[in-house]
């Protein structure tokens, strides 16, 4: 576990501060990122891994017993529906470290969060025209 309050330079950094277990999921989270957006940038803001695309797409941290995922999920019922056994306060989600994690709902959250934000650019383009 993370114990400093030093920020990190980049995501592997960020990741090299936990145990091997936590690093093995965290790597994986960053590939399932990853492969549902590869257009995206790799950052750090707030002090965690950041997705960026756009604007920012998705940001993860690790606690002590779970995986912090956000922005809350918003505009697909049925993917709300499937993760809420994981929401947390204000709708940011939280996986347990002791139960499997949801790599493929975390590819579709991504994949919708994608097409938000382009749409998001995209209508933003239009108004500037």
């Amino acid at each position: 576990m993370a114990t400093d309050r030093v920020t990190p330079q980049s995501i592997d950094e960020y990741i090299a501060a936990f145990s091997p277990e936590v690093q093995v999921i965290l790597e994986r989270i960053r590939l399932a990122i990853a492969k549902a957006a590869p257009a995206a940038q790799q950052t750090i803001s707030y002090r965690i891994p950041t997705f960026t695309l756009s604007g920012a797409l998705v940001y993860f941290a690790a606690f002590k017993k779970h995986i912090g995922f956000y922005p809350p999920v918003r505009g697909d019922a049925g993917l709300q529906k499937a993760l809420a056994p994981y929401a947390g306060e204000k709708g940011n989600l939280r996986f347990p470290l002791d139960q499997p994690i949801p790599y493929g709902l975390i590819e579709r959250i991504v994949r919708l969060r994608v097409k938000q934000n382009l749409a998001k650019a995209a209508a933003k383009s239009k108004k500037g025209r």
